[in-house]
C-alpha cells in the first residue's frame, strides 16, 4: 500500500508567518497597506493577501503617505530611512534572523570587507549587503570567494555572513575550504535553524520515498533548494499548488512505497492540504498516517483517535473556574484544567478562553473507563513560545511582559503564554529591595537564555534591556549636548567640593561655586539628595565623559541688578561678611561683595584688622571703583572720612 508522508519541517516558517501575521493585522487596521516588493515568494499566498488589502510596490516612492511593510527578507538601510521620511508608517516584517544578520554586518569595522554567502539577485542579500557598514560583496561558490581575493578587491580584515536559506552541507563545505586556504577569515554561521531543519527532513524523506512532491513559490530560493535536494536521492516533482499536480502521478509507482510531500518557508498550510488530498486521491489510500496530518490541517471527521501526544484542534463548550470543557471530535469528552490553560497563576479560566474559542491543545491523558480525555493548551503554547523567544534571543530584541509572580531567586514573567525566569540579580531592583513590588507590573526585558531540557527553560533579564536603553540614550546625549542647555537633575550625591546631578543619561559635576550666586560653606547646606534644581551645561568632554553644570540662572545674576542700581561714587551699607590678611569682604547685595582693602578702612594705619571689624557687623562704605569686567567691587571707609574732613575744611574757608 503506498503511503503519503509530510516532511515533518514543511511550510511557513516563524519569520514569514510573523510577517503575514503583521500585514493581516495591519491591513484590518487601515484597509489597505503596501509591502515593498511581494511579501513573501508565493503567487497564491500573494494573491490571498491581496485580496484582503495588502499590495505589493516595487519602490518607496510608489508607497508615500500610506502604511509600508517591510517584508521578512529585509531592505537596504537607505530604503528604510527613506521609508521613514516618505510613508505615514513603516512597519518591519524582517524575520529576526535576517535581522541579526544585519546587526553584524553593521556592527563590523568600516576598514574591512564583508562576503555574503549566497544569490547576489536575492532580496535577502540586496538588505544584507545594504545594512553593511564595511564594503560588501556576495558569492554562491568557493571559486568566487576565491576569484574575490585573487582580484584584490578584498582586504585584510575579511568577515562572512551566509543568506539564511542557504544549503547547510554547501555552507559547511565551503566554510572549511576558506578555513583552509584563508584562516584570517571571520565566519559568521547565520544560517536559519529552520531552513536547515526543513532541508534536513525532506533529505531524510527523499531517502525513504519513491516520489517526492516539492510545493512551493517557483521563485522562492528556499523551495527550489528543496527540489535540489530531493532529486539528490529521488523522482521529484516541483508545483506551485495543487492544480500544477501532473495527471496520474502514481502511475507506475511500486505498491508498498513512500510517497513524501514537503513545502517552502512561503508555502501556506491550505495549498499543502490541497496538494495531500489531490495525491490521496490519486493513489486511493486511506491510513492513520493520513488521517493524523489531515487532522493537523483541520479537515473533517467523525471520531478522532486519541493518544497521549497527540494535537488537535479543541472547540470550548463551556468554562468554569476551574477549567474548560471542549470538543475534540472524539467519543471522549475532553477537558482542560485551570493550570493547563496558562502559565499565568493569576489568570482566570474565562480570562483565557471563552466558548467558541478554537484552540491548538495536546493530549495529556486519556481515560477510556469514563470517557475522558485531558488536554493541555500551555504546553503547545510554550512550544511555540521557545520557538518565538529563540528568534527573539537570536535577533537582540527587546520584548515586554507582566510579572506573574515572585519565586525562589527572582521573578517569572509571562510572555506569548511563556514562562520566563528573570534571577533577582537582572531585575534592577537593588539588593534589599522588594521583588513582590514587580509583581502585576509589565516590565521590559531581553532573553540571555533558551533551553528545551526538561519541558524548556527561558531566562531573561530586565538589568540588560534597562542598559541598553540608557546606552542609547548615553549615544544620543553626546550626540545632542551643548553648551547652555538646560536640564531638570536629581541630586545624585554631596561631596566637599560640589554636588553630581542626574540629569537623565549622564551625571554632571555642579562646583560649590556654581550652586548659588550667595555665598556657600558646604554643598549640603544648600541641597540634599534627591532635591530636583535646575541646571545649565557650562562645558563637557566626550572623550573623558564628563560634564560640568551650573546652577546659578543667568537671570538671576546678582551683579546684573547691582550694575543698574549702583554706581561709583555711591555711599551704602554693606555687611562684612569675612576678613583676610589684606582686608574685609562686605556685602553689599546677596550675591554681590565688595573688597575694603587694609588700606582703606581707616585714614589711620591698621595693623589688625580684626581689631577695627568683625564678620557680621553694617558699615558704610564707599563705591571706589567697579570693574565691570571682572565683576569686582572696591569699597572704602577711609574714603568717607576724607570727604568730612574735606568738607570740614570748605566750610571753615
Amino acid at each position: 500500500m503506498i503511503k503519503i508522508e509530510i516532511a515533518e519541517n514543511a511550510g511557513f516558517c516563524f519569520g514569514v508567518r510573523r510577517a503575514v501575521e503583521i500585514a493581516e493585522k495591519a491591513a484590518e487596521k487601515h484597509g489597505k497597506v503596501f509591502t515593498l516588493g511581494e511579501l513573501i515568494h508565493n503567487e497564491a499566498a500573494v494573491e490571498e493577501l491581496h485580496k484582503k488589502g495588502v499590495c505589493a510596490v516595487n519602490s518607496v516612492d510608489e508607497a508615500a503617505g500610506e502604511v509600508l511593510i517591510i517584508r521578512s527578507h529585509g531592505v537596504p538601510k537607505s530604503e528604510k530611512e527613506k521609508a521613514n521620511l516618505l510613508c505615514k508608517a513603516v512597519l518591519d516584517a524582517t524575520c529576526p534572523y535576517v535581522a541579526k544578520i544585519h546587526g553584524i554586518v553593521g556592527r563590523l569595522s568600516e576598514n574591512g570587507s564583508v562576503i555574503v554567502l549566497g544569490d547576489e539577485n536575492h532580496p535577502e542579500v540586496v538588505g544584507i549587503m545594504g545594512n553593511s557598514s564595511p564594503k560588501a560583496f556576495a558569492a554562491k561558490s568557493f571559486e568566487e570567494v576565491e576569484s574575490l581575493f585573487n582580484s584584490g578587491a578584498i582586504g585584510e580584515n575579511v568577515s562572512l555572513v551566509v543568506q539564511t536559506t542557504f544549503d547547510r552541507e554547501r555552507f559547511l563545505d565551503i566554510s572549511q575550504r576558506i578555513r583552509e586556504k584563508y584562516p584570517r577569515v571571520q565566519i559568521y554561521s547565520t544560517i536559519c535553524n529552520a531552513t536547515a531543519q526543513r532541508q534536513e527532513s525532506a533529505r531524510e524523506l527523499a531517502k525513504r520515498a519513491a516520489l517526492m512532491v516539492v510545493v512551493g513559490g517557483k521563485s522562492s530560493s528556499n523551495t527550489k533548494r528543496l527540489a535540489e535536494i530531493c532529486r539528490e536521492y529521488t523522482k521529484t516533482v516541483f508545483v506551485s499548488n495543487a492544480a500544477q499536480m501532473p495527471e496520474q502521478i502514481a502511475k507506475n509507482l511500486p505498491a508498498d512505497c513512500v510517497v513524501g510531500i514537503t513545502a517552502g518557508a512561503s508555502t501556506p498550510g491550505y495549498i499543502i492540504k490541497e496538494v495531500h488530498q489531490i495525491m490521496n486521491e490519486e493513489i486511493k489510500t486511506t491510513n492513520e498516517n493520513e488521517e493524523d496530518f489531515a487532522s493537523l490541517l483541520e479537515q473533517d471527521q467523525s471520531f478522532t483517535r486519541l493518544y497521549t501526544g497527540k494535537r488537535v484542534k479543541a472547540t470550548i463548550v463551556s468554562v468554569s473556574k476551574k477549567e474548560a470543557v471542549v470538543e475534540v471530535g472524539a467519543k471522549q469528552t475532553g477537558y482542560i484544567v485551570r493550570e493547563e490553560l496558562t502559565n499565568d497563576p493569576n489568570a482566570e479560566v474565562e480570562d483565557v478562553v471563552k466558548p467558541g474559542d478554537v484552540i491548538d491543545a495536546v493530549v495529556i491523558k486519556v481515560d477510556d473507563n469514563v470517557g475522558t480525555v485531558a488536554l493541555s493548551k500551555k504546553r503547545v503554547d510554550a512550544a511555540l513560545g521557545l520557538e518565538k523567544l529563540q528568534a527573539v534571543k537570536d535577533a537582540n530584541e527587546t520584548i515586554e511582559g507582566k510579572v506573574a509572580q515572585v519565586v525562589k531567586g527572582g521573578v517569572i514573567v509571562i510572555y506569548e503564554n511563556t514562562r520566563v525566569f528573570i534571577p533577582g540579580s537582572h531585575t534592577s531592583v537593588p539588593r534589599g529591595g522588594k521583588l513582590d513590588d514587580l509583581v502585576g507590573k509589565p516590565v521590559k526585558f531581553k532573553i540571555i537564555e533558551v533551553s528545551n531540557e526538561r519541558g524548556g527553560r527561558v531566562v531573561g533579564s530586565i538589568r540588560q534591556a534597562n542598559k541598553e536603553v540608557r546606552d542609547a540614550a548615553k549615544a544620543k546625549f553626546w550626540e545632542t549636548i551643548e553648551v547652555g542647555q538646560k536640564f531638570e537633575g536629581e541630586v545624585r550625591s554631596i561631596e566637599n567640593y560640589g554636588v553630581f546631578v542626574d540629569i537623565g543619561a549622564v551625571d554632571g559635576l555642579v562646583h560649590t561655586a556654581d550652586l548659588t550666586w550667595n555665598r556657600v560653606g558646604h554643598p549640603k547646606d544648600i541641597v540634599k539628595v534627591g532635591d530636583k534644581i535646575n541646571v545649565i551645561v557650562k562645558s563637557f568632554d566626550p572623550e573623558k565623559k564628563r560634564v560640568s553644570l551650573s546652577a546659578k540662572d543667568p537671570e538671576d545674576n546678582p551683579w546684573t541688578k547691582f550694575v543698574s542700581e549702583y554706581k561709583k561714587g555711591d555711599v551704602i551699607k554693606a555687611t562684612i561678611v569675612s576678613i583676610t590678611e589684606f582686608g574685609a569682604f562686605a556685602q553689599i547685595i546677596p550675591g554681590v561683595d565688595g573688597l575694603i582693602h587694609i588700606s582703606q578702612i581707616s585714614t589711620e594705619r591698621v595693623a589688625n584688622i580684626a581689631s577695627v571689624l568683625t564678620v557680621g557687623q553694617e558699615v558704610d562704605v564707599k563705591i571706589i571703583e567697579i570693574d565691570e569686567e571682572r565683576e569686582r567691587v572696591s569699597l572704602s571707609i577711609r574714603a568717607l572720612s576724607e570727604d568730612t574732613d574735606a568738607s570740614e575744611e570748605a566750610t571753615e574757608e
